[in-house]
């Protein structure tokens, strides 16, 4: 697929404000496995947070009885709240996961999934609820928040249904913490669920499943029609027992008009699909159509400029294989930043560690801006952080896109292919030393490779940025500017990105 294909113009990016301030949309795009080439599943997408980003590999833990966590929104949050203590289960699973420090009275650090052990993939988007439903969200509010609901499906899922399962059984039984209403998209090698959860403090949920014949995006999350008895078919639907009634007692929703029950209609913006879904959506339904879709395709797909820009604190692709008998071979393919000027990098389950380059920096972090650096983290800061030369080059080619955008895509693509076709044979050796009870070595392969590659890759991120700074310069001069606020807080258009949409 040809990510460098002109984005249509006029269609513009969907908006919408989730709080008083401007706020970023995360998204997920899901291809079944029916749709590929190798029979497995893609879960691709980003987290869009104006904060710092690290990649982290959580280690399979085991936790004493009594152990809890806390959950929940604080009284800083734009719908203010009270944390709150649940229990640990005895054992949580080993995953992959993009951190981030900051958003609005969520509690650091927060997560919109990856993928763990079980191969089990989550992303989390936003989903904005209906005012009405905004307006009933109690002062102070409880119950767990999208972030801590992504976490817990990491460390307990060993399937997308099961997912599900935990999210639903933990807003029925402790409430859901809002910023004003979130959705997840959870995928294994066989299927996938979207999950709205919505604000109000009503502990209202649906999740429909999405099959392997299916293409889904979420940006915003959505659901659309469901049946009035979706009770009473569970492989298809889940949600709370008061999703129906809730609509009727309030008057959104007449049982005696005969009309389908529209989720999106009912308790959303009732836009249905937002104009960057459809055309993502549509884009691959039509490539489905001529040719299976491959890793490359999706890949793609989340460079694509329509999608990926400033605001994308990291890009990733999980590919859901099936037969994958040792787990520590399940692997997250990550992008450091937005994927539109950062290559993405293999991470396999196995992998154990994550280079100083890509783990946490002081860069966005919250509050760091008031303290010096500590002893501890000294050497830890001292080394180049990934998240910095991407963006980096992301400005400077973005700035003048039709000069430079060509040669990065065409760089990062090939870097993609080299390692594309170098795992197989990596993977081959893995499994050797698995069957062998050589797990170590096994581990030692893969995280050497990832190791690798990343640094690889930030290598060619230098060397990219250095030659087009110094052309950009040459050839355009140093532009001032003229404000002195560097956020884009009022509009989401005054984001840096490499294709400008129309207002829409």
């Amino acid at each position: 697929m040809n990510s460098l294909r002109p984005v249509l113009a006029a269609l513009a990016l969907f908006s919408f404000c989730l709080s008083s301030s401007s706020a970023w949309g995360s998204y997920a795009i899901f291809v079944g496995s029916s749709l590929t080439a190798d029979g497995s599943t893609l879960l691709g997408g980003t987290g869009d947070e104006p904060s710092s980003h690290w990649l982290e590999i959580v280690p399979r833990k085991s936790h004493a009885p009594g152990t809890t966590i806390r959950v929940g929104v604080d009284n800083k949050a734009n719908f203010p709240g009270e944390l709150i203590e649940i229990p640990q289960v005895p054992v949580t699973a080993k995953y992959i996961t993009m951190n981030y420090s900051e958003y609005d009275g969520f509690p650091a650090p927060l997560t919109n999934g990856g993928l763990n052990e079980y191969a089990v993939a989550a992303r989390d988007v936003w989903s904005p609820s209906r005012q009405e439903l905004k307006k009933m969200t109690p002062n102070p509010q409880h119950g767990v928040n999208y972030s801590d609901l992504s976490r817990i499906v990491m460390e307990r899922a060993r399937t997308a249904r099961e997912a599900v399962e935990i999210v639903g059984a933990l807003i029925d039984k402790y409430g859901y913490a809002t910023y004003g209403g979130n959705s997840h998209f959870f995928a294994d090698s066989k299927e996938g669920w979207v999950l709205i959860d919505f604000a109000g403090g009503k502990g209202l949920w649906i999740a429909e499943r999405i099959g392997p014949e299916e293409i889904r995006m979420s940006y915003p999350g959505y659901i659309l029609e469901i049946p009035l008895d979706f009770q009473k078919h569970p492989d298809k639907y889940r949600g709370s027992a008061n999703f129906i009634s809730f609509a009727v007692d309030q008057g959104w929703y007449d049982m005696k008009s005969g009309k389908p029950f529209n989720v999106n209609a009912i308790y959303q913006q009732g836009k249905g699909r937002s104009p960057t879904v459809q055309v993502i959506e549509e884009r691959l339904r039509t490539k489905a159509k001529t040719a299976k879709i491959t890793l490359r395709d999706l890949l793609d797909t989340v460079r694509d400029p329509l999608i990926s820009r400033d605001n994308n604190g990291y890009g990733q692709v999980a590919h859901l294989r099936q037969g994958i008998a040792r787990p520590d071979l399940n692997v997250l393919w990550v992008a450091a930043t937005g994927s539109i000027t950062a290559p993405f990098v293999p991470y396999w389950i196995g992998v154990d560690k994550v280079l100083p380059e890509f783990g946490k920096h002081r860069y966005l972090s919250t509050g760091e801006s008031e303290r010096f650096v500590t002893e501890d983290f000294q050497i830890q800061e001292a080394s180049r952080f990934a998240y910095v030369t991407f963006k980096r080059l992301m400005y400077y080619t973005c700035d003048k896109p039709a000069k430079f955008l060509p040669e990065v895509t065409e760089a990062l693509v090939a870097f993609e292919n080299q390692s594309i076709a170098q795992i197989t044979s990596i993977e081959a050796r893995a499994a050797k030393l698995l069957d062998a009870g050589e797990s170590s070595m096994a581990r030692e392969t893969l995280t050497n490779y990832s190791s690798q590659r990343a640094m690889d890759a930030l290598n060619l991120g230098d060397s990219l940025l250095g030659s087009i700074e110094a052309r950009h310069r040459l050839l355009y001069g140093y532009r001032a500017p003229l404000g002195s606020t560097m956020s884009a807080l009022s509009t989401r258009h005054e984001v840096v990105r490499c294709a400008e949409p129309l207002a829409e």
